[in-house]
């Protein structure tokens, strides 16, 4: 895996774009201290995060913000923590990240530009 660090914008989740009614883009930033951080489509969140060496993410534990927000928006952020909270197979390639659990299942992020939160 090449290193994660940097901020994410979510664009397939399992397959299917992230809600359309979500509270902006839902990012992550994994920073170089081991923080994880970002929008999950309603809720901020904030955990660790580590890699070892056979490409293998763990983040871990999780906490949120714990507002409400559309049904579809809460999906999005539901299937997204609960694929961050198992073992994830990562790659960084291509310009994206791919976080991929024991399932199948599959997270698809690309670099966030910074301008588009402004």
């Amino acid at each position: 895996m090449t290193d994660p660090t940097g901020t994410w914008r979510l664009v397939l989740l399992d397959g299917r774009p992230p809600a359309s009614d979500t509270h902006g883009p839902v990012t992550l930033t994994f920073d170089g201290d081991g923080m994880l951080y970002g929008m999950a489509g309603v809720n901020r969140v904030r955990a660790t995060w580590s890699a070892d060496a056979d490409d293998q993410l763990a983040v871990g534990p999780l906490v949120s913000t714990m507002m409400a927000g559309p049904d579809d928006a809460m999906a999005t952020e539901r299937d997204l923590l609960a694929l961050l909270s198992v073992r994830l197979a990562a790659t960084v390639d291509d310009g994206g990240l791919r976080l991929v659990s024991e399932d199948g299942t599959e997270a698809v992020l690309v670099p966030e530009d910074p301008l588009r939160s402004v």
